[in-house]
């Protein structure tokens, strides 16, 4: 079976946060279960127990709020001790005055507990996941580089842009971003559409996501920023939505492949799904605006 990333919530709205889910042959991987994560989960065919690992960038409600729940689907209520949480210090041991999210029994119901720093590296099954430097509110927050046998995607988490970012995301097939706001806006705790240009204009990744939404973001329509992005960087680039279901290894450097995207409808049975092919536009004057965008990155 073709890997599979899955977009169970897009947005920073409590009711959207569902996360994202990464199947490979071997692997199924819960980034960021947020709320509504099992239930989303549930309503597109995606069976929970079977998750492989769990994957928290950083102990915000929106990113994590289900991790708890899921941790019991793993493990069959802590029947079955098994699967794997890889996540920050603040969310297993808390930080400061906040308590850990997790609580003590569902750590307890896990085969392995895992608190990633710098420059560690894990391998699961069939994928070998990094973590990637974040600056966020919360002080341990990251990203993680995800590498398969066929591709290597990069999500963002929740971060500002920094120019520290740029080199841990180089030679990334796919780069996750989660885009807060829209172009005209600024943020000191995530990023822009014009950050992710310039993120994009210095790693150059064969397909860009963007999700993650905030209110002004989606006001302004997250699919004509992904567009304007597109046609700023050159890169194809899509915008998220739930329950849209994308095929990675679909994908090729190739002007003349085609990314092969599923949507899948409220409740509609998994052998319904429709396809549908975004075909990359042609950007006009390119390498002028590249031009212009690099001075002002080199300011």
């Amino acid at each position: 079976m073709p890997a599979r990333l899955i977009f169970l919530g897009t947005t920073k709205q409590l009711k959207n946060s569902a996360g994202i889910v990464l199947q490979t042959n071997k692997t199924q991987l819960h980034i960021d279960p947020g709320a509504g994560a099992i239930a989303r989960a549930s309503q597109m065919g995606i069976d929970t127990k079977r998750t492989t690992a769990l994957l928290v960038s950083h102990a915000h409600i929106a990113h994590c709020s289900d991790v708890n729940a899921a941790v019991a689907e793993m493990s069959y209520s802590g029947i079955d001790r098994k699967g794997i949480l890889i996540s920050n210090s603040t969310l297993i041991k808390g930080v400061g005055e906040e308590i850990p999210y997790l609580t003590m029994y569902h750590k307890n119901s896990l085969e392995k507990v895992i608190i990633l720093n710098q420059d560690d590296k894990i391998a699961v099954e069939d994928v070998e996941i990094h973590p990637l430097k974040a600056i966020h509110q919360d002080p341990n927050a990251m990203g993680f580089r995800i590498m398969t046998s066929e591709f290597v995607l990069s999500y963002s988490g929740d971060t500002r842009y920094s120019s520290e970012l740029i080199s841990q995301y180089r030679d990334s097939d796919i780069l996750l971003l989660n885009v807060a706001e829209p172009f005209g806006e600024t943020s000191s705790s995530n990023l822009t559409s014009e950050d992710a240009v310039k993120l994009i204009l210095q790693v150059m990744p064969k397909l860009t996501i963007i999700t993650h939404f905030g209110e002004k973001m989606l006001k302004a329509n997250p699919m004509n920023e992904a567009r304007e992005i597109q046609r700023l960087t050159g890169i194809q680039t899509i915008a998220a939505r739930d329950r849209l279901i994308i095929t990675p290894t679909s994908y090729s450097e190739l002007p003349q492949k085609k990314l092969n995207v599923f949507t899948l409808p409220k409740m509609m049975p998994m052998d319904e799904i429709k396809k549908e092919e975004i075909v990359p536009e042609e950007p006009n004057e390119i390498k002028e605006l590249r031009g212009i965008l690099q001075q002002q990155i080199n300011q």
